[in-house]
């Protein structure tokens, strides 16, 4: 069950401006394909649960959700911070009203349960991998409905504890919904990685691994070339060698008997 709506204070009519502005830039410098997205979610649940969020994004890219636990406004990216003020205490209003309406809903429809959508996961790092620099692995976990989900990160068979992030659940078109974790990591020779994830909609965890692949130094890749070559070019020498010989040696007996 889904509802959506939009905050009326102050705060919000202030970043739609904002947004409105920054598509008209967008425009001005030709740049194609910008939208901007309000998005108020409700999911229900058969043990009772509700789980409801507050998105705003631009072009697919997060710019605030807001935390109901802690009721405060989470930017992912900041700089929309410094020129705009969005207060969460205005968009949970709106989220108890979805609310509200969601139970009459569920009410009138004896509670139908949907069906659940089991994920898929795939894991990447954020930048190319070299040893012992710092980098990020991305779980990304796509396709699932309920937005109800565990992600665990684990290296060589263990829990990592610290250093994991993850965004909000983003609603895609086909109503389902996706979510990244991040792990920041340094990348060791012989280190395994396993995103996992839990998922009513599974029939166990789902498991992604991941282990650090080095491409070899640019500068030994012209030596590893140059072998190959010579490799080859004696190979075919050791073959045409005896070819040669033994036709030079024919031309000779053919030249004898004239």
């Amino acid at each position: 069950m889904e509802g959506r709506g939009g905050p009326d204070s102050r705060g919000v009519r202030v970043f739609f401006l904002l947004v409105f502005l920054l598509a008209g830039i967008s425009r001005a410098l030709k740049v194609q394909h910008t939208h901007t997205m309000a998005e108020f979610f409700l999911e229900s649940f058969p043990s009772g649960e509700k789980v409801g969020e507050v998105v705003f994004a631009l072009d697919d890219e997060e710019i605030l959700h807001v935390d109901r636990d802690q009721e405060r406004t989470v930017w992912r990216l900041p700089d929309f911070k410094q020129v705009a003020i969005f207060e969460a205490r205005g968009a949970l209003s709106n989220l108890a009203v979805l609310e509200r309406n969601l139970e009459i809903t569920m009410n009138l429809t004896n509670r139908t349960q949907a069906q659940n959508v089991p994920p898929s996961a795939i894991v990447y790092p954020e930048d190319p991998i070299e040893l012992g620099d710092p980098n990020v692995l991305i779980c990304f976990v796509d396709k699932f409905s309920p937005p109800v989900l565990n992600i665990t990160w684990l290296k060589n068979g263990q829990v990592v504890p610290r250093g994991v992030a993850e965004t909000t659940f983003y609603p895609n078109v086909d109503n389902t919904f996706r979510k990244f974790s991040y792990l920041t990591f340094i990348p060791q020779e012989g280190d395994v990685y396993a995103c996992q994830v839990d998922h009513w909609g599974l029939p166990g965890t789902l498991t992604r691994l991941w282990y650090p692949k080095v491409p070899p130094p640019a500068s030994e890749m012209p030596e590893n070339l140059l072998c190959g070559l010579g490799l080859t070019i004696g190979i075919l020498g050791v073959i045409a060698g005896p070819v040669l010989f033994f036709k030079a040696r024919k031309m000779n007996q053919d030249q004898g008997g004239i």
